[in-house]
């Protein structure tokens, strides 16, 4: 099978919290003003992705793993995972605060709900003036004194926050306690995960008037309490290269701002290989075609691939491959 370069077609989520950037600033098609993600290649049961380009177009991810396993996602890859995609790519808009949260690690989340953890990062492609998130603890916390700040509604006193800017990048461990701020749009990688511990909503209603369910006591064994400044990631921006951001056991994430075309040899890769476009546009090429892409616009490029070529005179890519 001619595996070219594969677009998706968006599944886009209504949120509480969402707002219109995913269309004002990406240019996707949304019918609700409080759309807060677009999962841009999902394999998460519910919300397989569905390939929109080409001759493949219609045919959903879970079809393609199950025909072309290797091929598209590498052999490697199909030996650790089988024929379950190990990512999940999104865009998030938020408009208002997101809730407090935190995700399990692996074994506790396959020992309560029989799924991988949510180890994460995030890159921020648009900030309001002054937009923060919450990033862990301002201070090492007892589980005591947690408790006791959620009963009192002060929880908020011991987060730590953090102002971002465009380019800022942060990677999101288990255990860690977070919020995305209101204000920001930014690309999200992910295990293939929904497993998410919220803790605290700011006593917000949803559209029936009801709060949020909570998942308190569920969280109280998964979170780490220890304050550690280890999730801002200060990476290398070095112009038409390659510029490795995060590199975990669950994905590895490299930043390209490129001025000019790039070639890349992906014989020794054994790992399908995804381009976020967060700036600018490109056309990305393999053996067996070639795409274009634009801010906003995700690509997957099979295992299979020789090569890779990016034909731009300006965008800025994440490249995430496993």
């Amino acid at each position: 099978m001619n595996l070219y370069p594969l677009k998706f077609k968006p599944i886009l989520k209504e949120r509480l919290w969402g707002g219109t950037k995913l269309k004002d600033v990406l240019n996707k098609t949304i019918e609700s003003d409080i759309t807060g993600e677009s999962w841009e290649l999902s394999g998460v049961e519910g919300d397989i992705s569905e390939v929109s380009n080409g001759n493949l177009a219609g045919t959903s991810l879970q079809s393609l793993m199950d025909s072309q396993g290797e091929a598209l996602l590498g052999k490697s890859v199909v030996k650790r995972f089988g024929n379950e995609f190990p990512i999940l790519i999104k865009f998030i808009d938020a408009k208002q605060d997101l809730s407090i949260q935190l995700h399990p690690n692996d074994e506790l989340a396959k020992e309560r709900h029989n799924s991988f953890g949510k180890t994460e990062m995030w890159y921020i492609m648009d900030a309001d003036p002054g937009a923060k998130l919450i990033v862990g603890f301002n201070k090492d916390v007892e589980k005591e004194e947690y408790v006791k700040s959620l009963e009192e509604g002060n929880l908020t006193n011991l987060m730590n926050y953090e102002e971002v800017g465009e380019g800022d990048t942060f990677f999101i461990n288990t255990g860690k306690i977070h919020a995305i701020g209101a204000g920001v749009l930014l690309a999200e990688i992910q295990q293939t995960s929904d497993i998410t511990y919220r803790v605290f909503d700011f006593n917000r209603r949803d559209k029936e008037g009801n709060l949020r369910e909570l998942h308190t006591c569920l969280a109280v064994d998964a979170i780490d309490y220890e304050k550690k400044d280890d999730f801002k990631i200060d990476y290398p921006k070095k112009k038409d290269e390659v510029n490795n951001m995060v590199n975990c056991p669950y994905f590895k994430t490299n930043f390209m701002e490129l001025e000019k075309s790039l070639k890349q040899d992906l014989t020794d890769r054994d790992s399908f290989t995804i381009y976020m476009c967060v700036g600018g546009t490109a056309t990305i090429n393999n053996d067996w075609g070639s795409e274009p892409i634009k801010k906003g616009e995700t690509i997957l490029v099979a295992a299979s691939s020789s090569y890779v070529n990016i034909d731009t005179q300006g965008s800025k890519l994440l490249e995430v491959t496993i």
